[in-house]
């Protein structure tokens, strides 16, 4: 099976899998299989092997580009599960969308850059001060700016 094929059929079981689901059955499920595959995992050897992903490299060298993995294994795991949110955000997710949009039909990557965009705008600026919600508006609009 080629690559090509590969990512047909994993997004073809994606939306077979999730398809029916709404937001909040997709948060339960992520946070029910969170907790069970990091169950008896010690997050300290865990750690240089998941800044070598979401950097998008090898293990080694990740942790400079994240903080420095000394640093990021200080503390317990609960530490650990409380920076998950902005490592992912700013390491993983990147990555993941640089590599599933190209994977994409060019004619479905604008909902797709719509939704995640409109989730970004929402979740992003919720709780924000005006000057922060304008910081905000004037990052995302220079972004959206290199497209013309």
């Amino acid at each position: 099976m080629d690559q090509g094929e590969r990512q047909a059929t994993m997004k073809a079981m994606m939306e077979k899998c999730f398809g029916g689901m709404d937001t909040n059955e997709k948060k339960e499920m992520c946070a029910a299989m969170m907790g069970k595959m990091t169950e008896g995992l010690d997050m300290k050897e865990m750690m240089p092997m998941m800044m070598g992903m979401m950097s998008g490299g090898a293990a080694e060298g990740a942790g400079e580009k994240a903080g420095g993995t000394s640093q990021m294994m200080q503390g317990s795991p609960a530490q650990h599960m409380s920076q998950m949110p902005e490592m992912m955000l700013k390491s993983m997710m990147p990555h993941c969308i640089g590599m599933m949009l190209p994977a994409m039909a060019p004619e479905k990557r604008g909902e797709a850059a719509v939704s995640i965009l409109s989730a970004v705008v929402e979740k992003g600026a919720a709780g924000m001060t005006d000057d922060q919600r304008r910081s905000l508006h004037d990052s995302l609009q220079e972004v959206l700016g290199q497209l013309r």
